[in-house]
C-alpha cells in the first residue's frame, strides 16, 4: 500500500531543496569573473557593494526557505491542517476556507519578516527602497486580502465543478483558471492603481517621438502613462499591460529621470517589438499549458482521497489539495518554467533587434547598461541559472547580440 505521507513530505523536500541549490549556485556566482563588454557598468566600489548586495540577499532567501521548510515539515507531520479545519462546520465548503485561512495567514505572518527584511533593510541599505513603514503595511495586508480572496473563489469553484463533473472536471477549471488569469490581466491597470499614481506622459519631444513609433507601426495604444515608482524604489522599469484597445505603455518616473530621449526610445521600441510580436498573446498561450498541467495536479489531489486522509482528514478537503498542488508545483514548475523561460529570452532578443532596427541600437545598449547599474543586476550569472531561472538574457549576451546586428 502506497504511503502517501512519505511520498507527499518527499516531493515538498525535493522541491525546497532544488530551490535552495539554485540560490546557492547563485551566491556562488558573484565570483565568476565579468565580460568585457559589461565590466563599465560598475566601478570597483560599486562592484564590491553589489557583492554585498547580492550576497545579503541570497543569505536572506536561503534563510526563508530553511523556515518554510521546517514549518511545512511540522504543519504535515503533526497534521496541523486537519486540526485547525476540526475548529470549523463539517461543510465542505467551510472545510476548505478553514485551510486555506489557516495556509494564507500563517504563510503572511512568517513571510512577513522576510519581506521587511529584505524591503525595509537591505533595499533600504542599498539606497533601493522608498516606501515608508506605513506604506509597507499597507501593501502587506492588501496582498494578504487579494491572496485570500483568489485562493478561496478559485477552490470553492473548483470544489463545485467536482462535485459536479467529476473527473471532467479537469478540462472545465483549466479553462476557469485561464479565464481568471485574463481578467486578472484586463484588471492589473486597476490594481495597480490601487498603490500607485499614474500620469499621461507630457507633451514635449519625448511623447512626439514615442507616438511616432506607433504610427509608423500602425500600432495603437491607450494610452502612455508615467507611474509614480519613486514613491517605492529606485529601480527602473517599462511594461505593456492590456490588450486589444486597452493596452496601455507604462515607464516608471525613474525611467523618465534617469535615461537621455534616445534611451527612453530604444526601451520603448524594445517594448513595441514585444507587442508587434504579439509576445504576450503567445505567453498566455504557452501559460495555458502550464495551467493544464496544474489542473492535472489538482485532479490528482482531489480524486485520491487517502492523500488527505493520511494526514488526518476525514476525506477529501479541497483547500488541503490547494496545499498539495503548491508541494506539486515545487517540482513539475521547473520543467514548464524552464521551456517559457527559453520562448521569452528569445523573444527578449527579438525585441532588441527591433529597437536595432529602428536605429536605435547604440541607445538601447547604454540604456540597458543604466538598467542593469541602477536595478543591481548580477553581470555574470551562471548559465545554469540563466537556463533554468532567467526570463530575460543577461545583459553581455543581449550587448554581443545587438553589436553582431549592428555589423548585418
Amino acid at each position: 500500500m502506497m504511503n502517501w505521507k512519505l511520498l507527499i513530505l518527499l516531493m515538498l523536500t525535493v522541491g525546497y531543496l532544488y530551490r535552495m541549490i539554485l540560490h546557492i549556485i547563485q551566491y556562488h556566482s558573484a565570483n565568476n569573473p565579468t565580460p568585457a563588454n559589461v565590466a563599465d557598468v560598475y566601478d570597483g566600489e560599486t562592484y564590491q557593494r553589489w557583492k554585498s548586495y547580492n550576497g545579503e540577499k541570497c543569505r536572506l532567501s536561503i534563510f526563508s526557505l530553511i523556515v518554510s521548510y521546517v514549518l511545512m515539515l511540522v504543519l504535515l507531520c503533526t497534521n496541523a491542517y486537519a486540526a485547525f479545519s476540526a475548529l470549523f462546520p463539517s461543510n465542505i465548503y467551510m472545510q476548505l476556507i478553514a485551510v486555506l485561512l489557516f495556509q494564507t495567514v500563517l504563510s503572511a505572518v512568517i513571510d512577513l519578516g522576510f519581506n521587511y527584511a529584505e524591503t525595509m533593510v537591505i533595499e533600504g541599505k542599498y539606497g533601493f527602497n522608498r516606501s515608508t513603514l506605513r506604506t509597507f503595511a499597507v501593501d502587506q495586508i492588501r496582498s494578504l486580502i487579494l491572496e485570500l480572496l483568489i485562493s478561496i473563489g478559485l477552490v470553492c469553484i473548483l470544489a463545485a465543478l467536482h462535485g459536479a463533473m467529476g473527473d471532467w472536471m479537469i478540462l472545465l477549471f483549466t479553462a476557469v483558471i485561464f479565464c481568471f488569469t485574463m481578467i486578472i490581466s484586463f484588471l492589473y491597470p486597476i490594481f495597480s492603481r490601487m498603490s500607485n499614481k499614474f500620469v499621461p506622459l507630457e507633451d514635449g519631444e519625448l511623447k512626439e517621438r514615442l507616438m511616432g513609433l506607433l504610427t509608423k507601426h500602425g500600432y495603437h495604444v491607450k494610452a502612455i502613462e508615467v507611474m509614480d515608482a519613486s514613491r517605492r524604489t529606485t529601480k527602473l522599469n517599462a511594461y505593456f499591460t492590456g490588450f486589444g484597445k486597452m493596452k496601455t505603455i507604462v515607464l516608471y518616473d525613474n525611467l523618465i529621470n534617469a535615461m537621455s530621449t534616445d534611451e527612453i526610445c530604444a526601451v520603448f521600441s524594445h517594448e513595441l517589438g514585444h507587442g508587434l510580436h504579439k509576445d504576450v498573446l503567445k505567453m498566455q498561450i504557452m501559460n495555458l499549458g502550464n495551467m493544464l498541467v496544474m489542473a492535472t495536479l489538482v485532479w490528482l489531489a482531489v480524486r485520491e482521497p487517502l492523500l488527505h486522509t493520511a494526514f488526518g482528514f476525514d476525506g477529501v478537503n479541497y483547500g488541503f489539495a490547494y496545499v498539495l498542488l503548491n508541494i506539486g508545483l515545487g517540482l513539475i514548475q521547473p520543467l514548464t518554467g524552464m521551456l517559457i523561460g527559453a520562448y521569452s529570452r528569445f523573444a527578449e532578443f527579438r525585441a532588441d533587434r527591433q529597437a536595432a532596427e529602428e536605429g536605435y541600437g547604440a541607445a538601447l545598449v547604454t540604456g540597458l547598461k543604466k538598467l542593469a547599474k541602477e536595478n543591481f543586476a548580477d553581470l555574470s550569472p551562471s548559465r545554469v541559472i540563466v537556463v533554468l531561472e532567467y526570463s530575460h538574457p543577461p545583459l553581455s549576451a543581449r550587448i554581443d547580440a545587438l553589436e553582431s546586428i549592428a555589423k548585418e
